[in-house]
């Protein structure tokens, strides 16, 4: 009978010393919903996640405390969405620019009674993070950006020390949160990126200077007709496009730039990533929607230089800006086009 005994409490240490018991709580769905799921029916503890989008590049994440949402831009393209809780009455969550200063994936609170706060992300000094936690659907931390489990060990995965982080309090303002499906609204310093929208008689604008280095990632809307070009998260140029049978679904299509190595030349590789956004089925095939885009050749000649292996080229029919028509996809709306 001791000996059992001793083996149950062996059994009981060797538990309490597991990682696997340490973080035994889960928080939030398990697996991400598709990117292109509009915002607003993610239901809390929900996500997206899709970070082969833009593999390179700067990583941003934007907390919106009225929305109760975390937006992760990388290279300025939009990553993954999550469902948040921040800090309650009497323990807001700060406002603010940060940067994070100690990343921990097996972290434990030393002011509240050793609690776990599994892949911390710390970017204050006095110990607010972005980590798993709780998820009710309304602030309830005691300042911290509660994430889904599963969110917070990607993000963690993904994101390097001193990443910048931006907490707003307000969905409306500043005018930083007024921000688009798929590009970032800020640097990856925290400063507003302008969105300088294309006049009548303009056709494309080409400023490689904005960004002379850096991965490259372009976005096209079927909704929108605009062509997107971002390097090192800074919007390089843009331009109009025309699709052929534009009412019909294109659905979500990731092309990554590869090399053959026999011709020195790039090919593109096609990763479809959802069949459609506004709930009908694309048809046709990958290559084959592109084919139904038509870009600028004047500015096709000057974007080509560009464009390297690793490039990654997402062609969707949710909008990528903040004002359009169709079926809403945006964070927020306003006037520019």
């Amino acid at each position: 009978m001791i000996k059992m005994y001793n083996r149950y409490f062996r059994l009981i240490i060797l538990l309490l010393i597991t990682p696997q018991f340490l973080f035994a709580q889960f928080w939030g769905a398990r697996q991400p919903k598709p990117i292109d799921t509009p915002k607003d029916s993610l239901k809390k503890g929900e996500f997206t996640w899709a970070p082969k989008i833009a593999p390179e590049g700067p990583i941003l994440v934007l907390v919106s405390l009225s929305e109760q949402k975390a937006y992760t831009y990388r290279n300025g393209v939009l990553i993954g969405i999550s469902t948040i809780s921040s800090g309650k009455k009497g323990h807001e969550t700060p406002t603010g620019v940060f940067h994070t200063i100690l990343k921990d994936a097996e972290h434990r609170s030393s002011k509240y009674n050793n609690a776990a706060m599994p892949y911390t992300q710390k970017f204050t000094s006095f110990g607010i993070a972005l980590h798993a936690g709780g998820l009710p659907g309304y602030p309830s931390s005691h300042g911290c950006v509660h994430l889904p489990s599963a969110y917070a060990r990607l993000l963690f995965e993904e994101t390097p020390l001193g990443m910048t982080v931006v907490v707003s309090k307000e969905a409306s303002s500043p005018e930083s949160l007024n921000h688009p499906a798929f590009l970032s609204p800020v640097y990856d310093k925290g400063n507003l990126q302008p969105h300088e929208r294309l006049s009548e008689s303009e056709t494309y604008r080409w400023n490689p200077e904005k960004s002379s280095t850096g991965p490259i990632s372009i976005l096209i809307s079927r909704s929108d007709k605009r062509l997107v070009v971002l390097r090192n998260g800074t919007e390089i140029g843009r331009c109009k496009v025309t699709v052929k049978n534009e009412s019909d679904s294109i659905g979500t299509v990731l092309y990554v730039a590869q090399k053959v190595s026999e011709l020195n030349q790039l090919k593109w590789t096609a990763n479809k990533l959802t069949d459609n956004y506004y709930g009908r089925v694309a048809n046709a095939s990958s290559t084959s929607q592109m084919e139904r885009i038509k870009i600028p050749d004047e500015f096709l000649q000057k974007c080509a230089p560009v464009i390297a292996e690793g490039t990654t080229l997402l062609v969707t029919d949710a909008p990528i800006l903040r004002k359009t028509s169709g079926k809403e996809m945006a964070v927020l709306t306003s006037k520019e086009q």
